[in-house]
């Protein structure tokens, strides 16, 4: 709990000096147009993305598939919803004879301030706060595929903060595109899995890489 208030602190910070830098950005502009990379444009609104992120989850490779939207507030911050789900590479455990894997969701508010976001390319810092889900899941493959294929074994919930850093491109007045880096902190997951395989407490804690599709009015 520390960490995450130490988190929040430093985020806090963050977004009142970014605040700062975009007012002094702004006030030495003549004009207060958003520049795109294939045109202009002063839309101000809301967007909706989709995101797609590579991770490590016990030493395994793992996908997290995420969407966010929100509200705009004055080119310079977005504040919203968003919400991930995650897998990692399934792997087999003798003692139940099926293949297993640790999947789960997260969700909660975030918001994102934006540091100079009328170029053409800028850098925006999401963060979001909220909690989660984590469960052992078992695959059953001589089960057809539309009945019930999967099973979990083990769950815990658990909370998360996660901030991030983002290079975007204003590609059009209604299309970003974005490259990011993340990092996921979670309080302690306590998934008792009696079997071969033990999930350690901080196995969602980690860093992760991947993209993300923004539409909308910005």
């Amino acid at each position: 709990m520390k960490k995450i208030i130490l988190y929040l602190t430093f985020v806090t910070v963050s977004i009142a000096a970014i605040a700062q830098i975009n007012e002094s950005y702004d006030s030495q502009r003549d004009d207060d147009d958003i520049r795109t990379l294939v045109g202009q444009s002063n839309a101000v609104g809301g967007y909706g993305g989709i995101s797609m992120q590579y991770t490590k989850l016990d030493d395994r490779d793992a996908f997290v598939f995420g969407a966010r939207g929100g509200l705009i507030l004055g080119h310079m911050i977005t504040v919203g919803l968003g919400g991930s789900g995650f897998f990692n590479d399934v792997h087999y455990d003798s003692n139940i004879g099926a293949d297993i894997s640790l999947a789960g969701g997260y969700g909660g508010f975030f918001f994102e301030p934006v540091l100079m976001p009328k170029l053409p390319v800028h850098v925006s810092f999401p963060v979001l706060i909220g909690a989660g889900g984590a469960a052992v899941v078992s695959v059953n493959k001589d089960n057809n595929f539309w009945e019930d294929n999967f099973k979990s074994e083990a769950s815990d919930a658990f909370m998360v903060i996660e901030p991030g850093i983002e290079i975007e491109l204003n590609v059009t007045n209604f299309f970003r595109f974005c490259f990011g880096a993340y990092y996921r902190y979670t309080s302690d997951v306590n998934i008792q899995y009696p079997l071969e395989y033990q999930v350690p407490v901080n196995i969602l804690r980690g860093f992760s890489g991947g993209v993300t599709f923004k539409f909308g009015k910005f």
